[in-house]
């Protein structure tokens, strides 16, 4: 089941994390470790959305987090078409029982656009724009930056950069929040 959130309401945030954290409970995520894969390139506006939240998330976790919580993905080495699968494959040679999760930007219908979703299962990057990648992730979370249908690659070129930036604000806030949860705390401590 997908789940959308509208960031400009009061409320969503909250709906956010506390809808995040269920599934990540409803997954064992407290002894797990967590791989975030932030998907997308930071050539195209509308695609920087997944490497400016690794970005972000890099900075708010540093070195407290770093050996059950793995970042891919961020403006300065981001994951794209180019090296998705042999990121697919790192973390699975280094993180085989990780939880995944997949974060990447994603085109909709009008009344969705600057909407977030959130759900279990898989994420297929690049459909969007007609490219075949591997499936990736457990857990997807996707920004809608604009619109799909014909010229869709052009579309993400020329997607506003302060809509980007509000729904990875708004995602990044999401998942540090999770973080910061007591139940995740002990099982970080128990992984360090």
């Amino acid at each position: 089941m997908i789940q959308y959130f509208n960031p400009g309401e009061s409320q969503a945030l909250f709906d956010f994390t506390s809808s995040l954290q269920k599934i990540l409970e409803k997954n064992n995520y407290t002894n797990r470790e967590i791989a975030l894969v932030c998907i997308g390139s930071d050539r195209a506006t509308g695609d920087c959305l997944g490497p400016i939240i690794g970005h972000k998330l890099t900075r708010f976790c540093g070195e407290r987090y770093k050996k059950s919580f793995h970042i891919y993905g961020t403006l300065e080495q981001p994951i794209h078409a180019k090296n998705l699968e042999a990121t697919i494959q790192t973390i699975q040679l280094y993180h085989p029982d990780a939880l995944v999760i997949a974060v990447d930007a994603s085109l909709g219908i009008v009344e969705h656009v600057g909407y977030i979703t959130l759900g279990e299962g898989s994420l297929c990057p690049g459909v969007g724009v007609d490219k075949n990648l591997p499936a990736v992730g457990d857990i997807f979370i996707t920004g809608i930056v604009n619109l799909s249908g014909f010229g869709s690659q052009m579309l993400l070129q020329t997607t506003h950069l302060n809509l980007v930036m509000q729904l990875a604000d708004f995602i990044s806030m999401g998942i540090s929040r999770c973080l910061l949860r007591s139940k995740l705390r002990p099982a970080l401590k128990r992984a360090e």
